[in-house]
C-alpha cells in the first residue's frame, strides 16, 4: 500500500467504535475485521478528509516511526476491501 496516496473507506465499510478500537463491516463481502488500535480508528476515519494516508497518519497524530506499522496495517485492510483508493474526481 502507498501511503503517499488517496485512500478511503469503501462505500460499503460500516464502522462501529469500540472501547478496544473499531468494527469495520464490509455489506458487500460481509467481511469483518477487528480493528485493535484507536490511534488506526483515527486514521480511518481520517482518510476521507485526507490528500494521502500519510496526511491522515499525521493528523491523528501518529509518529514517523509508527508509520511502517500502520501502512501494513492500512494495506491489511486494503487487502479485504475495506479500504480503497481514492480516485481523482
Amino acid at each position: 500500500m502507498d501511503i503517499d496516496r488517496a485512500w478511503d473507506l469503501h462505500p460499503q465499510v460500516s464502522v462501529r467504535p469500540e472501547p478496544f478500537g473499531a468494527l469495520l463491516y464490509h455489506f458487500g463481502t460481509r467481511k469483518l475485521s477487528f480493528l485493535k488500535d484507536r490511534g488506526l480508528l483515527a486514521v480511518v476515519q481520517g482518510l476521507a478528509g485526507a490528500p494521502t494516508a500519510r496526511a491522515a497518519c499525521a493528523a491523528a497524530g501518529i509518529p514517523e516511526a509508527e508509520l511502517p506499522r500502520y501502512g501494513r496495517a492500512l494495506a491489511t485492510l486494503a487487502a479485504s476491501s475495506m479500504v480503497v483508493e481514492r480516485t481523482p474526481a
